[in-house]
């Protein structure tokens, strides 16, 4: 079929007179974007092919071509470089009405612009460029195919399994094909294939040819361009996967991540895992990613018994996390990537897990050394996301429900316990300012509150349980003082005073006497008045009120008018597991 069309092109040129023959082309290749095809373009410069020249297309691609030659020229050259596999199989001659701005070599716009040539490949006596006039383009045009039917098989069945489930991958991305990726090319596959050649002006014939099958995969691939995926191989950690060094660059080890920060302007970030452990240090370190900033709380998580995946997404980043635990070597990676940008992040994650191998060795943990700027709300280096505001509150029955205060919940988009557990309001008394929190996941808590309903003594020792630092210690203080009125500055019933030098953190945790009995509830500290107490004097919600208002909501509640002792060391352990550390968050 080519030589049947370079026949006919040198036979309609040679019955023109000699000024009137027009320059034509060897066209080589066509990419979807601009850098691709400069690249293309720079590439075959660089291998010695003479002549080479890059025009816009109508269809928006980018074609490479050479020339100008006259009709002669051009078939002797097609013929000699396709001998030499010099230029693709698949190259033909075209007369350059379908070429526009002309981006290689830098300096000539349009094919109007070249200077005309004879037959024997020199410039024309008087140097004149020809005015040819551009036709508008035929959008409805079939280019002429470059491979027979019978070629185009034939190129087609050496292709392997996964170089024709690559093909059927394109067309899915297409929009063609939405059959299985399996390299079996039946009605369905031969079907997208004549769809797709309709769609880009090519003879249906439900075989690509093979210029047809790089222009479709340089289509798939082009949303890659300057991505820069590249095998990376880092034997310091035991990792070795495909990373997308056009927008991240090595950035420190920090155990046990190796991290590679963005390096311009889109915003990503690969983390590299790796460190030794078993099932445990496992299940921590999943919950400990889901504490940094980079890894959003909404999303999709699965821990198994040896591996775990967290994706996290919101309105300013999608991250993927996978990790596996094998031979006592937990590795895996975490891809950040901006939101908005789904399907590059989706074509740089399937590239990376498809990739990613592990090899002997995992982090050291002496690789990073410490400096003065660490801090307790970073990880490796990496910043934890942090709540609004950490208050205290404790279990009040065998089905998980906490107390706590009002105060802790104000304004928050979700709450969590123990920084792990998220939760729900199930009870709220405005006039008390308690609420009750369920854990959205049942929990077995290994103690609970028993409300003492007895008159306490007067100056009797009391404690509270609470997080005055927040999530910065992982077990509740204990705060000692003493009850200093059953009764409020003004004759309150409902709260008793106390004398002891509570923080913020501590409020919504349980006030206990002696005996390890729930007096009450510690509540905020506020201003009244424009008046500011001193610090040692704190409130407590009395017991009696907060049963009452539990209770009448339904809620299982246990009461006791026992007096009794407890040593502060018993005390201190009976807090550590009836006290939580409730967190209120904004997203």
């Amino acid at each position: 079929m080519v030589r049947i069309l370079s026949a006919l092109i040198v036979s309609i040129f040679m019955a023109l007179p000699a000024t009137a023959q027009q320059s034509v082309w060897v066209q080589i290749e066509a990419q979807r974007t601009l850098t691709g095809a400069q690249d293309a373009a720079r590439g075959y410069a660089a291998d010695g092919v003479s002549d080479v020249t890059g025009f816009a297309l109508p269809n928006g691609w980018y074609g490479i071509a050479l020339g100008p030659y006259g009709a002669i020229d051009a078939d002797t050259k097609l013929d000699r470089l396709r001998s030499a596999r010099v230029i693709p199989a698949d190259s033909y001659i075209v007369d350059g009405n379908r070429f526009r701005s002309q981006f290689w070599p830098v300096g000539v716009t349009s094919p109007a612009d070249l200077v005309a040539v004879e037959p024997s490949g020199t410039t024309a006596p008087d140097q004149t460029p020809i005015a040819a006039i551009e036709p508008e383009p035929n959008p409805d045009s079939i280019l002429p195919p470059a491979e027979t039917l019978r070629e185009a098989q034939v190129s087609e069945q050496a292709l392997d399994r996964d170089e024709k489930q690559l093909l059927q991958t394109a067309l899915q991305w297409a929009g063609f094909y939405d059959g299985a990726i399996d390299g079996l090319y039946g009605r369905g596959t031969r079907r997208s294939m004549s769809l797709w050649q309709q769609a880009n002006n090519h003879e249906p014939t439900g075989v690509l040819t093979s210029g047809q099958r790089a222009e479709l995969l340089g289509g798939y691939n082009s949303i890659l361009d300057g991505i820069g995926l590249q095998l990376v191989r880092d034997d310091a950690s035991g990792i070795e996967m495909k990373i997308p060094t056009g927008v991240v660059r090595f950035s420190e080890y920090e155990p046990p991540f190796a991290r590679f920060d963005a390096s311009g302007d889109v915003a990503a970030q690969v983390l590299l895992i790796s460190q030794p452990g078993d099932q445990t240090r496992m299940f921590g370190l999943y919950e400990i990613l889901q504490t940094l900033a980079i890894i959003p709380p909404e999303g999709e998580r699965a821990r198994r018994d040896r591996s775990f995946v967290i994706e996290g997404a919101d309105d300013t980043v999608q991250s993927y996390t996978s990790v596996s635990l094998e031979n006592g070597e937990i590795k895996g990676f975490t891809l950040v990537w901006p939101a908005g940008d789904d399907e590059r992040r989706r074509r740089v994650l399937g590239e990376m897990v498809a990739s990613f191998t592990t090899i002997s060795g995992v982090l050291d943990p002496a690789i990073a050394r410490p400096d003065e700027d660490q801090a307790i709300d970073m990880i490796a280096g990496l910043a934890v996301r942090k709540p609004i505001r950490d208050r205290s509150g404790f279990y009040i029955n065998a089905a998980g429900d906490v107390l706590t205060t009002l105060e802790a919940i104000g304004q928050c988009a979700s709450i969590t316990l123990g920084l792990e557990h998220d939760a729900t309001v199930v009870h709220q008394d405005v006039a008390l300012g308690l609420a009750v929190l369920r854990p959205t996941t049942r929990l077995a808590p290994p103690a609970v509150a028993e409300f003492q309903t007895g008159v306490p003594r007067l100056n009797a020792e009391v404690a509270v349980a609470g997080f005055p630092y927040g999530g910065v210690l992982t077990t509740p203080a204990l705060t000692f003082g003493t009850l200093a009125d059953i009764r409020g500055l003004n004759g309150e019933d409902e709260i008793k005073r106390l004398s002891i030098f509570a923080q913020p953190g501590d409020a919504g945790g349980p006030v206990y006497d002696n005996g390890g009995a729930v007096l009450g509830m510690l509540l905020p500290k506020t201003q009244e008045n424009g008046q500011s107490l001193p610090p040692e004097v704190s409130f407590s919600l009395d017991a009696d009120q907060i049963v009452a208002s539990i209770a009448g909501a339904g809620l299982d509640v246990v009461t006791t008018e026992s007096v009794a002792y407890m040593t502060p060391e018993s005390l201190t352990l009976m807090a550590a597991d009836m006290a939580v550390l409730v967190s209120c968050w904004d997203d």
